[in-house]
């Protein structure tokens, strides 16, 4: 795992072009802290950097950048294909001079045998590399294809620039750090901001599964750049659902079951100590008890605990640990400790970012990396096999309420949102006493207010996108806001799937799987210097998934029916069989606690005014609701607040 960055331009770039690299992969070296290196052709204008976190083949004969045999490509890469010494073996044939073992000199020699496509419709893995062909002058940017590892590129007059991370890029001197307003907006609605869109403008995120061609007569008569597509989710989950399984169900359970532990068996290729994060939910659970099953000694696993009542899943991953037999090693964190986290959370996103779990994610990465240089995940089975609740319970709502009209429908949200959280929170939890502690109550005062507020929409769609959206109306909020489209605004990008449900898991998979889940787990994971693997996300099990059909899925109101039976064969069910918990922390009470001075000064009415990004009325009122108690505002004022602090620590 790497840190990547580099530039092309026509322009005069700098009077030390090699120092600028070697800055460039400074800023990035808690994603490469074991190897460095910088190359730069001057009559072409590119220049390359990288940093290296060294997994495979740990000699300098994996150092970066690297040429091809024939000097043909130059590449910066990071990521991992896992598939490696399979396609070593096929390219044997070629009489490949080969110099070390490393994957990424596989990589060079697929590009020089099989072309850049075609090499990359072979590789099993994650990633995202830029590679200059030295013949043509031409640069390709790659990123993986469910956006596992992330790849930014920006413009700078006759110059690209891009990187691994945003910090890398606004080192160049050209770069140009104007906020867009646009994508701030966007980050009020989802909690992050949505590929191809970043923080800054004249800047973006390729997408997963796409391609860049760059070249300097590209660059010079100021084309402008088209990003395409070499693996199509969409085409993937329409193919699939058009022609889908049509064996037994049992066979199915036996072929994800199969796929899945080749998954996780060649994620556990490394030259460095290895295991996997533990919450005892049904995925990472499934990915230990496969690498366990095909371990000859007991896999490490980690897991971090909290004694703050419904937010603690230590105890339910400790017994998964103990019946799989793994070296298991939990932490509990005090809420100092996960505070402690909050100042350094600009230094890791590098742009504004308001998944709250991005602190456990960072303390339980913290952890592993005491102990391992990599470690396995269990993300992507929700995407895939129907795990969130919005996907069983939107359509039952709106086969329920769909037919009423809209108006009647909004004069009962008014009713319900009256009613306070707090209230609804301390009457079910009062329930809980005599409740079965797999049947309990969570938060229900919240998920009513929620619901409350997608009552009023027209259609499932606009339910889901609802769902999904924190402020309703951010341009209102953000001076001078408005919304470019995204992958669920923009209906032509949408797939036309026979049921909701599987409408819904697609757009998950396209937008809050890459721009939240996987963004959270790679600026964690790398924040400490640990590689995450999440072999769920394996394009073969992807592909299968999307062949089966919904009622494989989800089940008498459950989600990840076939994930449950795989798992079945490996723990007791009584281990598992408890209601989803979200990875986070108690954020909404910390506001009104520990949290509410920083809170407050930030928050600050007038110093909202002064820096003229956002309308602080709306702001202040829902902050005064929530210190009050009569709303939990949490996750709007998690977005404002997070925004404030990376705004903060970048104009320091």
């Amino acid at each position: 795992m790497c840190g990547i960055a580099g530039f092309l331009s026509s322009d005069h770039i700098s009077d030390n072009p090699a120092g600028l690299l070697y800055h460039m992969a400074e800023t990035m070296v808690r994603r490469g802290p074991d190897d460095e290196g910088v190359w730069y052709d001057a009559d072409s204008g590119i220049g390359l950097a990288h940093r290296r976190l060294s997994i495979i083949d740990l000699s300098r004969k994996g150092h970066q950048p690297m040429m091809s045999f024939s000097e043909r490509y130059v590449i910066v890469y990071n990521g991992e294909i896992y598939n490696f010494n399979e396609m070593r073996r096929e390219l044997d044939s070629e009489s490949i001079p080969w110099r070390g073992n490393s994957d990424t000199e596989v990589l060079l020699a697929a590009i020089e045998i099989w072309g850049l496509e075609g090499a990359l419709s072979r590789v099993n893995g994650m990633f995202a590399f830029a590679l200059w062909v030295r013949e043509e002058r031409v640069l390709w940017l790659c990123r993986d294809r469910l956006g596992i590892k992330p790849l930014y590129y920006a413009k700078m007059g006759k110059g690209i620039i891009f990187g691994s991370e945003l910090k890398a890029i606004k080192t160049h001197p050209d770069f140009n750090a104007e906020i867009d307003r646009g994508a701030l907006t966007l980050y009020l609605r989802h909690n992050c901001i949505p590929a191809p869109y970043t923080i800054y403008k004249n800047t973006w995120k390729l997408r997963p599964g796409h391609i860049l061609r760059i070249s300097l007569g590209d660059l010079n008569e100021g084309r402008e750049l088209q990003p395409f597509c070499y693996w199509d989710a969409r085409v993937v989950a329409k193919s699939g659902q058009n022609s889908s399984f049509q064996g037994a169900t049992t066979e199915a359970i036996e072929q994800l079951d199969t796929l899945l532990r080749d998954s996780v068996r060649k994620r556990m290729l490394s030259d460095v100590p290895l295991g996997a994060f533990l919450s005892g939910g049904i995925d990472s659970s499934m990915v230990v008890a496969l690498m366990q099953a095909q371990s000859d000694r007991p896999v490490k696993t980690f897991s971090i605990g909290s004694e703050i009542q419904g937010y603690n899943e230590a105890t339910h991953a400790k017994k998964v640990a103990l019946h799989l037999g793994t070296d298991h090693t939990e932490l509990y964190v005090s809420e100092q400790d996960a505070m402690d986290v909050i100042p350094e959370l600009p230094t890791l996103f590098d742009e504004p970012f308001a998944d709250s779990s991005q602190i456990p994610t960072f303390l339980v990465s913290k952890l592993a990396r005491c102990h391992v240089t990599v470690s396995l995940s269990g993300d992507g089975g929700d995407e895939l096999f129907g795990g969130y609740n919005r996907h069983f319970l939107v359509p039952k709502i709106w086969q329920l309420l769909g037919w009423i009209h809209p108006a009647f429908r909004r004069i009962a949200s008014k009713g319900l949102l009256k009613v306070s959280p707090v209230t609804l929170n301390n009457l079910f939890g009062k329930l809980n006493v005599v409740m079965p502690s797999n049947r309990q109550f969570s938060h229900v005062g919240d998920k009513i207010q929620k619901f409350a507020g997608v009552l009023p929409s027209k259609t499932p769609e606009f339910m889901y996108r609802e769902l999904c959206s924190h402020w309703m109306n951010p341009e209102n909020i953000v001076e001078d806001g408005f919304e470019p489209l995204t992958n669920i605004t923009d209906y032509d990008l949408y797939a036309n799937l026979p049921d909701f449900p599987h409408r819904m898991m697609y757009m998950d998979l396209i937008t809050y799987l890459p721009d939240d889940i996987l963004t959270k787990v790679d600026r964690a994971s790398m924040g400490v210097s640990l590689e995450a693997r999440v072999p769920i996300l394996d394009h073969r099990v992807v592909e299968f998934a999307w062949s089966l059909p919904l009622s494989m899925k989800i089940r008498n109101g459950k989600g990840k029916w076939i994930l449950r039976q795989v798992l079945d064969k490996y723990v007791p069910e009584e281990l598992i069989d408890r209601p989803k918990a979200g990875f986070g922390i108690p954020i909404d009470s910390w506001l009104r606690g520990s949290l509410r001075d920083w809170a407050e000064s930030l928050l600050d009415e007038k110093r909202l005014k002064n820096e003229g990004f956002f309308t602080p009325a709306p702001i202040r009122e829902k902050w005064e609701e929530h210190l009050s108690g009569k709303c939990n505002w949490q996750y709007h004022l998690w977005d404002i607040l997070m925004f404030q602090a990376w705004l903060e620590y970048n104009n320091a």
